[in-house]
């Protein structure tokens, strides 16, 4: 099998969740940022990771994602800092989901990610603060190894 692993990644937690699969993998595979990234076109699965800005993916994985073609195998990954399973993360997936046009989804994994301390400090003065904001604190550390595992056994179940 021939994969691609495609990432973009603002303080290094979806990357560490894309160099992850990229190890686990077996078969041929490449990994790019996704501002280097080809098209999954000769792929027979293509892994897309992403951070989570205002709700939704990362505008450059956005902007990846609509390019997407029917027939091209899709498993999304993100890193955010809301808790696991909110409705803020559920929203973002599904927003995900909705930009990849007719390319079949094949699973979907996301975990919290660290904040960087300097965006937190910014977000934190807003006069509104994002929702995530109070489970940032949860997120110190992540993806940790539990994260990681949790992805591969995710990844090797399909």
């Amino acid at each position: 099998m021939k994969s691609l692993i495609v990432y973009s990644s603002q303080s290094d937690n979806t990357k560490k969740l894309a160099d992850a699969i990229y190890e686990s993998l077996d078969g041929e595979k490449d990994i790019f940022p996704v501002d280097q990234a080809p098209l999954p076109q000769g792929y027979d699965m293509t892994f897309v990771g992403f951070w989570m800005m205002a709700g939704k993916p990362d505008p450059k994985t956005s902007e990846y994602l609509e390019k997407l073609e029917k027939g091209d195998c899709l498993f999304l990954f993100g890193t955010h800092g809301a808790a696991a399973g909110s409705d803020h993360v559920k929203n973002a997936i599904d927003h995900a989901i909705g930009l990849k046009n007719d390319a079949e989804i094949k699973g979907v994994f996301t975990c919290q990610g660290e904040v960087n301390p300097k965006v937190l400090e910014k977000v934190k003065q807003k006069p509104e603060p994002p929702v995530w904001i109070k489970d940032a604190d949860n997120a110190i550390g992540h993806p940790n190894g539990k994260d990681i595992q949790g992805l591969i056994n995710t990844i090797r179940s399909l």
